[in-house]
């Protein structure tokens, strides 16, 4: 079980990494290291505070135009 979440975690950091979300990539490297993963693309280790929360993904949809009378 250990090697698919792994293999999961590496395949959505590769996601964050390519849309440029670097503090979402931060976190799953710290979950990566937590599980005892290492590797040399991993982002260095910092402690951090959790004084912001990281800004959330969401989608837009863009309304039509009014209908002038």
């Amino acid at each position: 079980m250990t090697s698919k979440y792994i293999n999961a975690l590496l395949v959505e950091r590769l996601g964050y990494e390519r849309r440029g979300l670097t503090d979402r990539v931060a976190m799953v490297d710290a979950q990566l290291r937590e599980l005892g993963y290492d590797h040399k693309y991993l982002t260095e280790s910092e402690t951090e505070t959790a004084a912001i929360e990281p800004a959330a993904e969401q989608a837009s949809i863009k309304r039509g135009k009014k209908k002038k009378i």
